[in-house]
């Protein structure tokens, strides 16, 4: 029996992106103001340091294991991008749905949510994002996680933090086990963007928005923001 992992809270539909909207980039030290609305936050590089796929992995294999299969899925897909036959739209995309295949191919989904669970104490918090987010909750603001991060741990390292809806990376599950594929696109890039345009579609209306993500890869999304913030986290950011 075939089955899927929601990549977000809610199911939503996922109209056309408007590609040519302008980007209004908001001063990293402005104040979050304006009338109540809807705030939306990328996750790996935004509201934590670095990525955590491979964190996720090293839970689930061990993290040498982890390391090794990352460096072998780069090379393997600079090899079939050469050939033309990357499994992603993107040599970063191929590079994640083959990390993904070799390393969680068969894993049953309660390993998978066990591994969440062990990765909580690892994540470093990026602290100043984190009291943005908080001063969003406390002017009664909706906030939503968008991210390529994977459906399979993102509850687990949110709980808590006041989170109203989650756009993830969603992973296939057949008989409680993964099969290593991805049951939704990879929610970055346009496809976040996308998502993103569903999302305030469908929960709407939406008196403004805020944005918060990394160059480059979180532009698409933050150009439909009424204010979008590009996130720099610098090394000795305070951690959560």
């Amino acid at each position: 029996m075939q089955t899927t992992l929601s990549s977000s809270i809610g199911q939503q539909s996922r109209p056309g992106l408007n590609a040519h909207s302008p980007l209004p980039v908001a001063a990293p030290d402005s104040p979050v103001s304006g009338p109540a609305g809807v705030a939306f936050f990328d996750f790996d590089g935004t509201l934590i340091h670095g990525d955590s796929l491979p964190m996720f992995v090293g839970e689930v294999i061990g993290r040498r294991r982890a390391a090794l299969a990352l460096a072998d899925a780069i090379r393997s897909a600079l090899h079939r991008h050469v050939r033309g036959r990357g499994p992603g739209c993107d040599f970063p995309g191929s590079v994640k749905a083959i990390y993904l295949k070799r390393t969680l191919r068969g894993l049953p989904v309660t390993d998978a949510l066990a591994a969440a669970e062990r990765m909580i104490p690892r994540v470093r918090w990026h602290q100043p994002m984190l009291d943005v987010l908080t001063e969003h909750r406390r002017q009664d603001r909706r906030v939503v996680i968008a991210t390529g991060a994977l459906d399979l741990y993102m509850p687990a390292l949110l709980r808590g933090l006041g989170v109203d809806d989650l756009l993830a990376t969603g992973m296939e599950v057949v008989d409680g086990k993964l099969t290593g594929r991805l049951s939704t696109a990879n929610c970055v890039r346009l496809d976040k963007a996308e998502r993103v345009t569903g999302w305030i579609a469908n929960n709407g209306p939406v008196t403004a928005t805020w944005g918060y993500g990394n160059h480059p890869s979180d532009l698409p999304m933050l150009a439909l923001m009424h204010k979008g913030e590009v996130v720099r986290i610098r090394r000795r950011s305070n951690h959560r």
